[in-house]
């Protein structure tokens, strides 16, 4: 088997930190090379080396044999090498046929032929078994359908070299099929396959090889993936024995603190209702589409309600926006972190300052200052964010880390009530995941009501005390967490097994507490 991409002492650094550190493996023709590591351990950045969008400071990068020195992703493009980053790259306001040809529409009579642009493009999204109209702009289609966009994109451009940066965090199921199908094609073609995911279940299905970052460094490479135990995966990751990721505690549960009562609007069609108890972490699964995160953004005002009111601690929460509901104690932490979440350009403290400054009565800008600089180095070393210093731009951290510094944004708040989490773990390592789920269970002991959106079912099952499904912009059950298998939330969320009544249980009796402050939430005193 030939050796088509190799890495020899790749090294990358950006101010205060060594991101690649003499990284070298090689990724054969007809394998699919999987590789493994923290959030920030280096792997993306490996890819936009690839991809050209960074120049190494030291090493080489052979591609067939040949060096490459690549200074743009047009370059790469043009050797063969096509990158399916985490952070989606597209042009919104163009259509799915004009940014999959992006750079190669077809010209007629020197214009641009867009009728056989959709053509092309339908014949394909067809073929690969894609339901997307080629005329639909980007900036109307869901993470997820963007997300097969870009994948179609690299198909068509017939590299021999594809990398697959955590494809399927935003996919439904029947999408991640024709993804995992795709692949499998492209593996039995000869291509070189690079593949980037936190979800092992599917590097065991689709890898035959691995290599393990941590810190910038290569750990190890495994040339036989099935051979290696998912504990063994794990601790090389991590640096660490994980036991239990979840980390589940039992609580006492208070009395309903949040009620949902008859919310509806653009997308949900039926008024909805639901309470929450104080202390409770509620999980709400669905499929994609379901309309969970459309739900909770009513919730939190930042969509128009057609219906309905929400009721905190038995008061009327206002509708006039998200400020209305922030002052109230209800906050949420987006799925689109990239364009929801994040001030991209700004440091980590304004990012975690951004919300609470508009509560500093005292003046001063050098008293601000200070204030500021000392809750944004309390919430880093809380969450663990790794970051050199707090003036780091946000951009150049992790996609786990990222969702760390919006974390600590809502837990800066004084008088938090309600934290709303919507996919908060998506593209994040094992290692990061674990910390998050410490902090939601640290914040649900405080009281707090703690309500987390997840595609991943496991997830859902190991965090919450009570699981609510959603389907088709309703919901359709909920499960106390003694009841709520993988078997029985599917067959409320899958259409074709659903019961035509789908049962309705009461929130979890208070269990027995477990003591802990480590992540107190802050007093306005």
């Amino acid at each position: 088997m030939n050796a088509y991409l190799q890495f020899d002492q790749v090294s990358k650094v950006f101010p205060g930190v060594k991101a690649l550190n003499g990284v070298s493996f090689a990724a054969h023709a007809g394998q699919v090379h999987g590789l493994l590591g923290e959030n920030g351990a280096g792997k993306s950045t490996l890819l936009k080396i690839l991809g050209g969008q960074y120049k190494p400071d030291g090493g080489r990068l052979l591609v067939n044999g040949q060096e490459c020195r690549f200074t743009s992703a047009k370059d790469a493009i043009a050797a063969g090498v096509a990158i399916i980053h985490q952070e989606l790259q597209y042009v919104p306001e163009l259509t799915v046929a004009e940014n999959v040809l992006l750079g190669r529409m077809p010209t007629r009579f020197g214009l641009l032929d867009k009728p056989r642009a959709y053509q092309i493009v339908a014949e394909k999204l067809a073929a690969i078994g894609v339901d997307l109209a080629p005329d639909a702009k980007l900036v109307d289609l869901s993470i997820a359908q963007r997300q097969m966009v870009e994948i179609c994109k690299a198909i068509m451009q017939d590299a021999q070299v594809i990398a697959f940066d955590e494809p399927t965090s935003s996919l439904s199921h029947r999408e991640t099929e024709i993804l995992f199908r795709l692949v499998k094609e492209l593996r039995a073609e000869g291509r070189t396959l690079i593949y980037i995911s936190h979800r092992l279940e599917e590097l065991y299905e689709l890898c035959d090889a691995c290599t393990i970052f941590r810190d910038g460094r290569k750990i190890v490479t495994h040339d036989v993936m099935a051979d290696v135990p998912r504990e063994r995966l794990i601790s090389d990751m991590v640096g660490r024995e994980l036991s239990d990721i979840y980390d589940y505690r039992a609580r006492p549960l208070g009395k309903e603190r949040l009620q949902v009562q008859g919310l509806s609007g653009q997308h949900i069609s039926q008024p909805q209702s639901f309470s929450v108890r104080a202390g409770e972490v509620l999980g709400f699964f669905g499929l994609v589409g379901a309309g969970r995160s459309e739900l909770m953004r009513l919730l939190y005002n930042a969509d128009a309600r057609k219906s309905g009111s929400v009721l905190l601690d038995g008061a009327v929460v206002p509708t006039s926006g998200p400020s209305a509901a922030i002052k109230a104690g209800i906050v949420l932490c987006p799925e689109d972190r990239k364009e929801q979440g994040i001030l991209a350009t700004a440091s980590v403290a304004e990012n975690i300052n951004i919300s609470v400054r508009r509560l500093d009565l005292l003046g001063g800008l050098f008293l601000r200052h200070q204030r500021e600089a000392a809750l944004a180095e309390e919430f880093i070393a809380r969450l663990r964010i790794k970051t050199p210093n707090r003036q780091q731009e946000i951009r150049l951290l992790s996609g786990g880390n990222q969702q760390k510094v919006i974390l600590a944004r809502w837990l800066a708040e004084p008088g938090l009530k309600v934290l709303i989490l919507d996919e908060p773990t998506r593209g994040i390592d094992v290692g990061a995941k674990n910390d998050i789920y410490r902090i939601i269970h640290e914040v649900a002991e405080q009281g707090c009501c703690v309500i987390v959106i997840s595609s991943e079912l496991p997830e859902v099952l190991g965090i919450s005390d009570r699981v609510i499904v959603m389907r088709e912009g309703q919901i359709c059950g909920e499960l106390p967490r003694e009841q709520a298998s993988e078997t029985a939330v599917l067959a409320l969320a899958l259409p074709d097994t659903a019961p035509a009544t789908a049962p309705a249980t009461a929130a979890a009796a208070p269990t027995e507490t477990t003591e802990s402050s480590a992540l107190p939430i802050r007093s306005i005193a």
